[in-house]
């Protein structure tokens, strides 16, 4: 089984939910559970973030033009339905189904066109970043799958590649022993050159990204997932740790 990961960048206005996480930077939205057919894609989504948040998120997927995960740039006519299943002060859950037609585009469905059936997704969404993890078979075509989602995605959003690996491996794509994607290891290493993680801070996200010319928001983001990836690899590995030295 092969793992890729990579990330959307939405521009302004592509698409609704990004927007409403763009002007809410604390909210998060991650798939609980996705899954496709050649003809529907249907999934449950849990969305997190201040009272304020959740209704812009819950406005974007109940009101929008059309459905969040259509690449198309204008209404291809499918057929949606989004339902709230569950909502808190800090917490809301969507359902939603959605039925395509010849002119709509979608992640998943690019992906059973070149990766085959099977294939298992999850996401998460916070800002304008939309990241995609795919688990396949790994006999599928991946650069064919790449060069169709690019050319649907159009002037929508960037992409950026974060991981390709095979399932087992705990190594990165580029073989380090981090498995950090390669920008945002150079993110975490500028951050770090430029006494970003000094106490007080020597530069502000602000002038860090204007000192590695990027987005801010992009590079918040490259730095909260390598500290998620690098917190998480730490956690797991003093779990083995204790492991070893419990079986002595």
């Amino acid at each position: 089984m092969r793992e890729l990961i990579f990330a959307l960048e939405y521009e302004p206005g592509c698409n609704r939910v990004a927007d409403a996480l763009a002007d809410h930077s604390d909210a998060r939205v991650r798939s609980l559970s996705l899954h496709a057919t050649a003809e529907r894609l249907w999934r449950v989504d849990h969305a997190t973030g201040t009272p304020e948040a959740l209704d812009a998120i819950e406005d974007a997927f109940l009101t929008g033009d059309y459905y969040a995960d259509c690449l198309a740039t204008e209404d291809c006519n499918a057929t949606q339905t989004t339902r709230v299943l569950d909502r808190t002060d800090d917490a809301l859950v969507l359902y939603s189904d959605w039925e395509r037609t010849p002119t709509c585009a979608s992640v998943p469905h690019i992906a059973r066109d070149h990766l085959g059936d099977g294939v298992l997704f999850e996401t998460r969404h916070e800002g304008r970043h939309y990241t995609w993890r795919l688990i396949h078979s790994g006999e599928g075509d991946v650069a064919a799958f790449f060069d169709a989602l690019k050319v649907a995605v159009g002037e929508c959003a960037q992409m950026e590649m974060l991981r390709t690996a095979d399932t087992t491996s705990a190594r990165g794509s580029d073989g380090t022993p981090s498995g950090l994607p390669p920008a945002q290891e150079a993110a975490l290493q500028a951050a770090v050159e430029h006494g970003y993680y000094e106490s007080p801070r020597e530069v502000d996200v602000g002038e860090l990204a204007e000192h590695l010319d990027v987005p801010r928001s992009t590079l918040t983001y490259r730095l909260r997932r390598a500290e998620e990836h690098l917190a998480k690899q730490h956690v797991a590995g003093e779990r083995v740790t204790e492991e070893q030295l419990a079986s002595h």
